[in-house]
């Protein structure tokens, strides 16, 4: 399980960076404003939760159920707020037409994000 946890908040990691650099120098002139201020929050909370996951290996060896639960959460996280938030900034510019349905996907990210902490804070109150 710490193996998989590292494994992944590194690739989460990686790909904040990516994605920043990304947004900071390739979508820089084509996006407005307010889109790529969009992109730098899918970016900003994906780093957030990279660096939650990451601290989520320090628990991994007790085996805990609701630190397994907290990994998902944010992994699934990161993958809806985040990943809604960059379909919602480019859409206009890719003509992406599925991601003007995307837009109810961002809360239920945040809903996941919430619910990671809460195993976290549960598993710590737990923890001997």
């Amino acid at each position: 399980m710490n193996k998989k946890i590292i494994l992944t908040a590194s690739f989460f990691g990686a790909l904040a960076v990516i994605l920043g650099a990304f947004g900071a120098h390739g979508l820089k002139n084509i996006l407005a404003p307010d889109q790529l201020s969009i992109w730098q929050k899918g970016v900003e909370y994906q780093f957030y939760h990279t660096f939650a996951i990451l601290y989520l290996s320090t628990f991994a060896r007790y085996k805990n159920k609701l630190i397994s639960l907290s990994f998902l959460f944010f992994s699934l996280g990161i993958i809806l707020f985040s990943g809604s938030l960059y379909l919602l900034a480019v859409k206009d510019v890719y003509q992406i037409s599925f991601a003007k349905y995307v837009g109810p996907v961002t809360p239920i990210g945040g809903v996941f994000f919430v619910m990671g902490w809460i195993g976290l804070f549960l598993a710590a109150l737990r923890d001997k």
